[in-house]
């Protein structure tokens, strides 16, 4: 079997398929191009970091600008003023409870200090919690922590020794929704630590969407029994689900949020964890045995946390949201005539997430039929990542009515070709 010249590894790539793997010279707006003239539309916003289009300006001048600056300090008792603001504005920003926040670098390492939070808190007020809850069909990020309270299957069954065992709550499917509000409740009653979800749609595992009442109920659940709830926001955050966070439409606030992803446009990784004060001071004292030892060497880079300052400002000074709400309704007549299409099943869209299933025997996440659709978008010059038989699209908000009808009919083609 010959194998790809290159020395990279690439992530959830099986490289002994020789499946070609475009090399990207640059990219603008919702295109990716290459060096030979061809172009993609991105139009799952390259792993749904990619919120206001690639290279934006202002993102790409505060970035310049830092650069010239402050590149990298140790942010473990020193600080620096692209930090400060940042975490500034996100305090403001989010609800009031929230007025800790703690930087990281993806979204996966903000779980995991989000998990360490409700751990250390409940250990530090001497109580013996560790048990964590977790929605079915979650994916919270691929590290030890955040593998074990996600769904487990196939991408993870090598490292199953290393997991830790949690409570699975199921996902609550449409007519469903009270047997998963009850299983919630029982499980609250044995005094777990914390209730970790993905609110309103789970990403990787399918594009699952439920209704903000859950998530409201959910949420009261946990704080009658005093349970910790965790919001991973790293995708729904930043405009995807029509609000700047997937919690404002349930009127929640949890314990803990989890950001990354679009906090800095997807132009350079950051991630945040916000808590409310109890967890912060349940680590405040003059023991340092207490102290919350997790870190990263580039925790706050401070190129990264200008970029979240310019993204911020954007929100603040552009018609954001504007754009959200038409994209969002581009997404909804596209899809509302695709979904008559025989071989269309479950039809669903969330803010600017749509998503529909094809119905096929050939299901599952390793379904042979994903590569080939995916395969069949980008000839047609399109970036679609199919998960299964489930195809979705989540642009970029500046993504044109042209370029997201090409989305679209390349959608519609698949399904009469393949």
């Amino acid at each position: 079997m010959a194998k790809n010249p290159s020395p990279v590894w690439h992530p959830f790539t099986q490289h002994g398929l020789g499946e070609p793997i475009p090399l990207i010279s640059h990219a603008s707006g919702a295109r990716l191009h290459d060096a030979a003239g061809n172009s993609w539309i991105d139009a799952i916003s390259s792993w749904w970091i990619t919120t206001h289009g690639h290279a934006h300006p202002r993102i790409m001048a505060a970035i310049r600008a830092q650069t010239e600056k402050l590149d990298q300090i140790i942010f473990a008792g020193w600080t620096h003023e692209p930090a400060e603001t940042l975490a500034a504005a996100l305090v403001r920003i989010t609800p009031d409870p929230l007025t800790r926040v703690f930087f990281s670098d993806s979204g996966s390492t903000s779980v995991e200090v989000a998990l360490k939070m409700a751990l250390g808190y409940w250990f530090n007020i001497g109580e013996a919690r560790s048990r964590i809850l977790v929605l079915e069909h979650s994916y919270h990020g691929d590290t030890i922590g955040t593998m074990s309270v996600g769904e487990r299957g196939v991408y993870n069954r090598a490292w199953q020794p290393l997991l830790f065992d949690v409570d699975t709550i199921p996902f609550p499917h449409e007519g469903g929704e009270q047997a998963t509000l009850d299983a919630l409740d029982a499980a609250c009653t044995e005094k777990p630590a914390a209730f970790i979800v993905e609110p309103l749609i789970l990403g990787a595992g399918g594009m699952l969407v439920y209704p903000a009442w859950v998530l409201a109920e959910m949420r009261s659940i946990c704080a009658r029994h005093g349970v910790l709830f965790i919001a991973d926001e790293v995708m729904t955050g930043w405009g995807r689900t029509g609000t700047r966070f997937a919690c404002d439409q349930a009127g929640i606030i949890p314990d803990i949020m989890c950001l990354s992803k679009g906090l800095t446009g997807g132009a350079i990784p950051l991630a945040v964890t916000l808590c409310i004060e109890p967890v912060f001071d349940a680590h405040y004292s003059h023991d340092r045995s207490k102290t919350f030892y997790h870190s990263s060497s580039y925790t706050a880079n401070p190129i990264a946390c200008a970029a979240a300052n310019a993204n911020l400002e954007i929100w603040r000074d552009e018609p954001v949201q504007q754009r959200i709400d038409a994209l969002a309704g581009a997404q909804a007549a596209h899809l509302a005539l695709l979904s008559r299409h025989p071989r269309v099943a479950n039809p669903r869209r969330i803010g600017t997430i749509a998503a529909l299933d094809v119905t096929t025997p050939d299901s599952g996440y390793l379904s042979n039929l994903a590569p080939r659709l995916a395969a069949f978008y980008r000839e047609r010059g399109v970036l679609l990542r199919p998960l299964g038989n489930s195809v979705y699209v989540m642009p970029p908000y500046c993504t044109d009515a042209t370029e997201l009808a090409q989305v679209w009919e390349a959608i519609a083609d698949s399904l009469d070709t393949i």
